[in-house]
């Protein structure tokens, strides 16, 4: 099981990267750079492939409708090779608030966007010239369209890979059978290992049916903010608020995919009540309302016998990188935390 660590995207980045090479003599295999509606991540990316030699850089996430999916393309190839082929590329469909509101394009097609930007995306690495005619891109423009100069060209450069990793960001039903069918890997929010068979072990299913072989098995991603000791269950507060804002604010009512996911984890009545006190203002007493438990399963905070445990149960669950928040009062104990979760994943 990899270990993976997300920088934040709200200040001290600077600081952060030049800690980040602790982290990376400690093992940490993989960091994870949020774009969200902060500074975009590529810059930052760029800075860490810098500053760092051993870990992998991953955008987690870039969203599908910003950028013309070549764009994405070079974007992904130039990260490579800044990184010397240290880099994959996380994509996601983000929302409608963000989408609509910050970029102001529609969100449309999420689905068919991913398949189709994914293949763009392999065809400009493998250096073809780029010709698609799908139904939401096409390349070169067709007549009737534009100037009608357009022309198929290709990537001038070699990249370091022509199949740098792809990760998605998903968590529908319809979303995840795509990404087990063509991505390399696959990421969810509020991941709880009891639960994951049954709410996306079917979509799971069907889409490594049909999934090339070449592309290997798909990497599962679990996220968990971390945190071992005897006096650390405190700490499980710090997600009421993040999670509240998930299931209560991103989006608007029968539009919240995190809403959506926390009813098929079984808790309906506590997500209808934080969505009506979150869009009513009352932050505090929505995040009152998150389920204990869930906060629970989706971490690995308490004692080392507790958290040994619930690595087994991401382990056996199927998950192969571990994405964790280390939570600690400075750098050195948050650094502790990686090399001690690092340790205990070898000896799973």
């Amino acid at each position: 099981m990899r270990i993976g660590m997300a920088l934040s995207y709200s200040g001290g980045f600077k600081e952060t990267v030049e800690e980040l090479a602790d982290y990376e003599k400690a093992g940490l295999d993989i960091v994870y750079v949020a774009e969200a509606y902060s500074f975009d991540a590529v810059s930052q990316m760029g800075y860490i492939a810098a500053r760092t030699e051993r870990v992998e850089i991953a955008s987690g996430i870039l969203n599908i409708y910003s950028r013309t999916p070549t764009a994405i393309a070079q974007t992904a190839a130039g990260l490579d090779y800044v990184s010397d082929g240290r880099f994959t590329l996380g994509i996601g469909a983000s929302g409608p608030q963000v989408i609509e509101g910050f970029h102001g394009v529609p969100y449309t097609a999420p689905l068919g966007r991913t398949r189709e930007i994914i293949e763009i995306c392999r065809k400009v690495w493998r250096r073809e010239r780029v010709q698609h005619d799908g139904r939401y891109y096409h390349l070169p423009l067709p007549e009737g369209q534009g100037t009608g100069l357009g022309k198929a060209l290709k990537l001038i450069n070699h990249p370091v890979r022509a199949d740098i990793p792809i990760m998605v960001a998903a968590i529908g039903p319809k979303n995840v059978e795509l990404t087990a069918e063509i991505a390399n890997g696959w990421e969810p929010i509020f991941y709880v290992p009891e639960k994951a068979a049954d709410v996306w072990g079917a979509s799971l299913a069907a889409g490594k049916a049909k999934r090339d072989p070449a592309l290997g098995e798909l990497d599962v991603v679990g996220q968990s903010p971390l945190a071992i000791g005897e006096d650390v269950k405190g700490f499980l507060e710090f997600g009421r608020p993040m999670a509240a804002l998930y299931i209560g604010g991103m989006g608007a009512k029968g539009k919240n995919f995190y809403n959506d996911l926390a009813r098929r984890y079984g808790y309906e009545k506590e997500a209808e009540e934080i969505q009506d006190l979150y869009l009513d203002g009352k932050k505090d007493e929505a995040a009152a309302k998150v389920p204990q438990e869930l906060l629970e399963k989706m971490s690995l905070i308490g004692p080392e016998g507790h958290v040994r445990e619930r690595l087994a149960a991401m382990r056996d669950s199927g998950v192969t990188t571990l994405n964790v928040s280390p939570i600690a009062g400075d750098h050195k104990g948050r650094l502790a935390l990686i090399e001690k979760v690092k340790e205990m994943a070898a000896g799973l």
